[in-house]
């Protein structure tokens, strides 16, 4: 039987700050995006701003309105990397299968250590508060799932055991949008079923889950009925890459379709350049829209041949874009990834009749590419971006990555 851990340090972005400056411990604090680049939403918060109703996602007019004395601070990516890198390193020393799933939580597969995974657990949050300042809220289970469970049962500064024994009392009361993946679009598909709780989707018939979700439905059942067997990875391993995308909000909300063609090709740019980074192409052109008020859709499109060519990317994107966009409301952010993924120079049927176009195509492109990593996104750019520098300024690759995933997403 496996012993699977699951840390997450509580309010990570928030404590952070009050560690390197002890002064913000008194005062609700959160951090957040910058709101002159349409980014001004609470990232995280501590505990004070949470008395106030203040919660992760909002914007932060709205978290001021709950809690007028609020203080906001940016982001400092760079010192929440160092004090990812300090935790992972205590992590270290119990394991060397360690997966971090974002900066501020991680797996740890601890099968192999002589302490039971409780106390483990026990002694990373200890060493954690008196190291790094930090809480952390830690989940002990026979897998990945119900470790992430666990983690986010009892928080701040807990250590919750979730056992082969007990999972049917502890997780299956637990509502459905508690299992990791289930977003908001899943549980309402869901509940229109009357699956209400993780309980729900272990007893539905598995047709039924496929009925709804397609073959989410069947991960999500496996979930449910504790039989994820998906492996910790080990330190300096990387994840099998599903999909590569990269998504951005917009400097001010776009209504014509002119303009959504040139976010979606500023989009596919970093998305072809990132999947020729790593050798890939892919199939499957996938496109993510959110209108000004919040509400969102996704769909996709199956290609014939696989591409990491942005002008192929983009032209299926916007034909999927006007497909199933009416223009009702403007946009606020867009969404472009390629899945179904590939080797790029895997073997493939030569035609008699190359494609001379297409070939130029790609080489035109791995140019800009290059002269781009040697002097930066900004050396070279279509017309069309300098004679509109709101949309223009936009460097996805560097400032809007979404990175890639090896679990399955639902």
């Amino acid at each position: 039987m496996r012993t699977i851990l699951h840390s997450d340090a509580n309010s990570f972005y928030a404590s952070v700050e009050m560690v390197y400056n002890p002064a913000l411990r008194s005062v609700p604090l959160a951090v957040c995006g910058d709101p002159e680049a349409r980014h001004g939403i609470v990232l995280t918060k501590n505990q004070l701003a949470k008395e106030y109703g203040v919660i992760t996602g909002e914007p932060i007019w709205q978290a001021r309105e709950k809690c007028p004395n609020l203080h906001v601070v940016p982001p400092n990516s760079q010192l929440y990397m160092q004090f990812s890198k300090e935790l992972r390193d205590i992590y270290s020393e119990y394991t060397d299968k360690v997966e971090p799933f974002g900066l501020d939580e991680a797996w740890l597969d601890v099968s192999a250590c002589p302490m039971s995974g409780e106390a483990i657990a026990d002694e990373l949050r200890r060493r954690a508060k008196d190291e790094l300042g930090l809480t952390l809220s830690v989940g002990v289970s026979f897998n990945k799932i119900f470790a992430k469970l666990g983690s986010d049962m009892k928080k701040p500064d807990a250590t919750t055991v979730i056992s082969i024994d007990d999972y049917r009392e502890k997780v299956w009361p637990l509502p459905a949008h508690a299992l990791l993946f289930v977003g908001p679009a899943t549980d309402a598909k869901l509940r229109r079923r009357n699956i209400n709780t993780i309980g729900d989707i272990a007893r539905a018939p598995q047709a039924v889950l496929h009925s709804a979700l397609g073959k989410c439905g069947s991960i999500l059942w496996t979930f449910a009925n504790g039989l994820d067997t998906s492996p910790v990875t080990r330190i300096g391993e990387e994840a099998v890459i599903k999909s590569v995308g990269n998504s951005t909000t917009t400097p001010r909300d776009i209504a014509t379709d002119d303009d959504a063609k040139m976010v979606i090709y500023l989009l596919s740019e970093s998305v072809a350049e990132r999947l020729r980074e790593h050798g890939l192409c892919g199939t499957t052109v996938n496109l993510y829209v959110r209108d000004c008020t919040l509400q969102s859709f996704t769909c996709q499109k199956k290609l014939r041949q696989s591409t990491a060519i942005a002008a192929e990317i983009s032209r299926e994107a916007m034909a999927l874009f006007r497909r199933h966009y009416s223009w009702s409301r403007p946009v606020r952010s867009i969404g472009v990834s390629v899945s179904t993924l590939s080797p790029l120079n895997a073997d493939c049927q030569l035609s008699m009749f190359p494609d001379i176009a297409r070939e130029r195509r790609l080489e035109f492109e791995n140019t800009i590419a290059d002269i781009r990593r040697r002097f930066g996104h900004f050396a070279i750019q279509r017309a069309v971006f300098i004679a509109n520098p709101d949309i223009g300024s936009i460097s996805p690759k560097d400032d809007h990555a979404v990175q890639p995933f090896s679990m399955h997403a639902v």
